[in-house]
């Protein structure tokens, strides 16, 4: 006796890229998969968890790629930046030429699966989000595995929250982060919760990576359509868990309590994104604590955006505006 199929049979098909989103989006989609339409990303294998050496090594070659895609783009920026040493973290301090408000700050939080984007990334990140912002932004360059597997990391985002509650109102500070990086956004704020520190104004969540179970429907619907992401990050998940439940709440945000007190956030992915569901899910979990939250989901867009065309200046334009609202003087 044969068993019914568990689910919906899909023929083999070829996924347009649609004339639905900007001529630049329909490129940038293009530019990421090979002659037969497969994702250039969907032939990089990680190492397994245990292997440290061929974690290091992955990790440099990731790090040395993404440090050329950002140095195009670092000449143009204009905010001052100094490094500082906070804990175990490093900090990258970015002040803009055109300061909007000098006591309030934006703490940004950089991606890369929880294991790359630090170092001269993460520094030119926080320049990015304190010129598109026009705030002073805190970059905190966290610690990572294979070296520095939780909770190293999100001790560091704890550590540097505490010293910047030293000089800011807890109310006159925003967190955000892309994909790792809202992972660990979300996790901060739940976890200066539960030690009783003061909240921020408002969280910003981008791509986020908010369960590392990835038990939404978007990690089957979405592979390999997600030319950016095209498959599971289940290796990063466990190398970075160190043998941690993934299902934690300091791992896996999207299963915190919301209705114990959080902060209005604002959420973004794309239809395309391998992550859609994270931010699907987490919206309706802080709606149905009623927290106040934004949704936005932008057309046919890929994990992480499409690297500088018209879609990426209107959410930059959305993020500029929530967080504005929630800073005094800012407005």
């Amino acid at each position: 006796m044969t068993h019914p199929t568990d689910g919906v049979r899909v023929p083999a098909r070829v996924i347009p890229f649609p004339d639905s989103i900007s001529a630049q989006a329909q490129a940038a989609l293009r530019r990421l998969v090979n002659a037969d339409g497969e994702p250039f990303n969907a032939m990089y294998t990680a190492p397994s968890p245990d292997d440290f050496e061929g974690w290091m090594q992955f990790k440099a070659d990731a790090d040395a790629q993404y440090g050329a895609a950002m140095a195009q783009v670092a000449g143009q920026l204009k905010a001052a930046v100094e490094t500082v040493a906070i804990g175990d973290a490093t900090v990258h301090v970015a002040t803009p030429v055109d300061l909007v408000a000098d006591d309030v700050i934006y703490i940004d939080l950089h991606g890369g699966g929880l294991v790359f984007g630090g170092g001269t990334v993460c520094r030119i990140g926080a320049q990015m989000q304190a010129d598109q912002l026009g705030l002073r932004c805190w970059g905190i360059d966290y610690r990572m595995p294979p070296e520095h597997p939780y909770p190293a990391g999100l001790d560091d985002c704890l550590t540097v929250y505490r010293r910047v509650l030293e000089t800011y109102p807890a109310n006159h500070v925003v967190i955000g982060g892309r994909s790792a990086g809202a992972n660990l956004a979300a996790a901060m704020v739940l976890r200066a919760r539960d030690e009783g520190l003061p909240l921020p104004a408002a969280l910003v969540l981008l791509s986020p990576e908010v369960d590392l179970t990835e038990s939404g429907d978007s990690f089957e619907l979405n592979q390999l359509v997600d030319v950016l992401l095209p498959k599971s990050l289940m290796p990063n998940n466990v190398l970075y868990a160190g043998g941690a439940d993934l299902a934690h709440l300091y791992l896996s945000p999207l299963f915190g309590d919301f209705s114990q007190g959080f902060v209005p956030t604002f959420i973004q992915s794309g239809t395309r994104d391998l992550f859609l569901s994270n931010a699907v899910r987490m919206h309706r979990a802080l709606r149905r604590a009623d927290v106040p939250c934004e949704l936005h989901v932008f057309e046919a867009m890929p994990h992480g955006g499409f690297m500088g065309a018209p879609e990426d200046r209107e959410l930059r334009a959305e993020v500029a505006r929530f967080v504005r609202a929630h800073l005094p003087g800012a407005r």
